[in-house]
């Protein structure tokens, strides 16, 4: 199958989030966001029910989408009880299946608060996954979900730690919950526009995220949307069909 990316693309990419328990549910959000203009599609592995974790659907689910294929394996749902190592093992399965973006979370190998570790152990076998995905043809994605209010200087310093660690798409997702962090925010983005050599995603969470539907017209490289609001979409993330006319207007 021929790799797509996510590393090409003249405008903010419409990634749609298809989260579901069962292979059937993807391919029908799948059919469901392509008529609507969705550019990419983001699969969560977490959600899916572990019957379905094998080498045999993933290639099944890379090849039904005709679009980039972006894939977390988180820790949460159906990853509660695994380790980083086991996570890690199946991201590398996941880029050999066909994943085009695999996300790799900064505080892989020391689980710490707000996801961003400096452990030099860690920070070594991060790097050293990173290069297995690359070896595998998939582009790689370091996220690091604080999910509070984080100062402008803190921020890029994680952004420059994403890329110095191989990273080719930072992901970083802060809070606001008053004006004043939500301009902060929109700051950081410049700021980030700035200082990074690769295309980044900043997010907001909290009482102000306006930055989930303006943050690509501002700098950020995608937008993270779903199709409907069903019990596994994430509810902060916009409808696509919104996002499509708020980004042509933008």
């Amino acid at each position: 199958m021929k790799r797509r990316t996510f590393l090409k693309f003249e405008k903010p990419i419409l990634t749609c989030m298809v989260q579901a328990d069962t292979p059937d549910r993807i391919k029908t959000l799948i059919d469901a966001s392509i008529p609507e203009g969705a550019e990419a599609f983001g699969m969560q592995f977490c959600k899916l029910k572990p019957e379905y974790r094998n080498k045999k659907i993933y290639k099944q689910l890379f090849t039904y989408s005709p679009l980039p294929v972006y894939v977390t394996n988180y820790r949460h749902s159906e990853n509660k009880e695994k380790t980083d190592e086991e996570l890690a093992l199946e991201l590398l399965e996941l880029a050999e299946c066909g994943a085009t973006l695999v996300d790799v979370m900064g505080d892989y190998f020391d689980r710490t608060e707000g996801e961003f570790t400096t452990d030099e152990v860690a920070v070594q076998k991060q790097k050293e996954l990173i290069e297995k995905l690359h070896e595998r043809g998939a582009e790689v994605l370091m996220s690091t979900h604080i999910l509070r209010f984080t100062p402008a200087e803190r921020v890029l310093e994680i952004a420059l730690a994403h890329e110095a660690r191989g990273a080719d798409i930072c992901k970083i997702v802060t809070g606001a919950d008053t004006m004043a962090e939500q301009i902060e925010n929109m700051r950081i983005i410049n700021l980030l526009r700035e200082n990074l050599k690769i295309p980044f995603l900043f997010l907001s969470g909290g009482e102000c995220h306006i930055m989930r539907r303006i943050g690509g017209a501002l700098g950020c490289c995608m937008y993270l949307c779903v199709h409907e609001y069903d019990q596994y979409a994430t509810k902060t993330q916009p409808l696509l069909s919104d996002m499509i006319k708020i980004r042509d207007i933008l």
